[in-house]
């Protein structure tokens, strides 16, 4: 990742870098206590400076947080991709995994989500006869 003095037209402070991603000062400090912030330069006042790369990984970073990989994994892929060009096909392995637990876990979800809207409609019935229905057959609910 190219340090922000490679890039000066785009250098970020901490705060800006917060209000562009939508997240706090707080969060992006622990994703760099974390080790999930790849390229993060100083200036000659010791303050953290980002590029527009940050914007991007860190956008990275909540999307695989947020569809279950693991802190450890994305330690992992984030050093993969600090070893540079030698680790692209072990990134593409690493994230072709999980986009395989991702949509098992979609899968789960939409029968999850198939057994609330009979449970919905089951209700909705319920109220406008004032009887209770009959249940479906188990597995059909």
């Amino acid at each position: 990742m190219p340090t922000p003095e490679q890039h000066p037209h785009i250098v970020l402070r901490i705060g800006e870098l917060a209000a562009r991603t939508r997240r706090s000062v707080h969060t992006i400090r622990w994703y760099e206590s974390q080790g999930l912030m790849p390229g993060v330069a100083r200036d000659g006042a010791d303050r953290r400076v980002y590029n527009e790369l940050h914007v991007s990984w860190l956008e990275l970073m909540e999307r695989l947080r947020s569809t279950g990989m693991s802190i450890a994994e994305m330690r992992d892929y984030t050093a993969l991709v600090m070893q540079g060009k030698s680790t692209l096909k072990a990134r593409q392995a690493m994230l072709a995994a999980h986009r395989v637990r991702v949509m098992q876990k979609i899968v789960e979800w939409n029968e999850a989500l198939a057994l609330i809207d009979s449970k919905i409609d089951f209700y909705g019935e319920w109220v406008s006869t004032g009887h209770r229905p009959k249940l479906p057959p188990a597995g059909r609910r």
